[in-house]
């Protein structure tokens, strides 16, 4: 509903208005946020489901063209007030959104239902900005959500009559939390990106060595795995190849967060993997898990 929105924006000059099927009109950005609330025109209470599904809003001319005309210092200011709220969106280490939902991780595909008015929000100013880019974390206990996450990609999205959403999206880069905030019903975050200690010499002859052996095992417990294992499989897809330069990536290699995806893992065992950024210690923990599975009988 229009309730849904600050004064602030309820009383601006119109801003990119669009007009509904039934004849009433709005700045697009209002619409949007009435819908995301419920699927019918915020005056008459028709219903928009069939609009809001092919996700097009196409400018209303004519009062464009009269604002222009009649008022073009108040929209000049209009149009650079909105321009700076786009340029405040676009930051991706001060107020990123945080989508607080499932362990996420880079390289790895996250597919993503999203219904909650919130997060339609969070999902078209990021397609809006360009950025295309949001921080995923699991909600952590003591805290609204945790310290470290995965930045996401946004591939795909595909709206539904109803205003959900199927969003495809694919891991970015790992960060830490600094500060949490909120902006409009959802979480923010300035972040820090995390990144892998590298080595030289004979410490990375060791750490290529350490690699491969793991690798090879991450092959035989995907070969030889019990039917859970198989059937996780054909969800998640085979085993990436290996990269060329282990320490080319600031994630490091992402077969290991691929294997961290799939493995029977408790999600704070995965997290504590997640912020570790010595490769090393990431692969041993993961030679150890794997020669344990590997050892149960199927």
């Amino acid at each position: 509903s229009l309730q849904s929105l600050d004064f602030d924006h309820l009383f601006r000059m119109f801003f990119e208005p669009v007009t509904t099927p039934c004849g009433h009109t709005f700045c697009k950005e209002c619409l949007e946020r009435c819908l995301d609330h419920r699927p019918n025109c915020p005056l008459c209470k028709q219903s928009l489901r069939e609009y809001l599904k092919a996700g097009r809003y196409s400018p209303t001319v004519l009062l464009q063209d009269i604002m222009l005309a009649t008022f073009p210092t108040q929209l000049a200011e209009r149009r650079e007030l909105h321009q700076a709220e786009m340029a405040e969106l676009s930051n991706l280490t001060k107020n990123i959104p945080i989508f607080v939902c499932t362990m996420s991780f880079p390289g790895i595909a996250c597919p993503l239902h999203v219904f909650e008015p919130r997060y339609r929000l969070m999902i078209r100013r990021c397609q809006e900005t360009g950025t295309r880019r949001f921080g995923m974390c699991i909600y952590e206990n003591g805290k609204s959500f945790a310290d470290y996450g995965c930045m996401l990609e946004i591939r795909q999205v595909e709206l539904l009559a109803d205003g959900r959403s199927l969003v495809d999206t694919v891991g970015w880069r790992r960060f830490r939390v600094l500060s949490r905030g909120h902006r409009d019903g959802y979480h923010t975050a300035d972040i820090e990106y995390l990144e892998d200690r590298k080595v030289a010499g004979e410490e990375l002859q060791e750490l290529q060595c350490l690699h491969d052996s793991t690798y090879c095992l991450a092959q035989r417990f995907c070969e030889h795995g019990d039917l859970t294992s198989r059937h996780i499989l054909m969800q998640h897809g085979p085993l990436p190849e290996k990269e060329e330069d282990i320490q080319a990536l600031a994630d490091g290699p992402t077969w290991c967060w691929w294997l961290i995806s799939i493995l029977p893992l408790d999600p704070s065992y995965q997290l504590n993997l997640f912020s570790c950024t010595s490769l090393r210690a990431r692969l041993t923990q993961l030679q150890r898990i794997l020669a344990a599975l590997l050892q149960q009988p199927p």
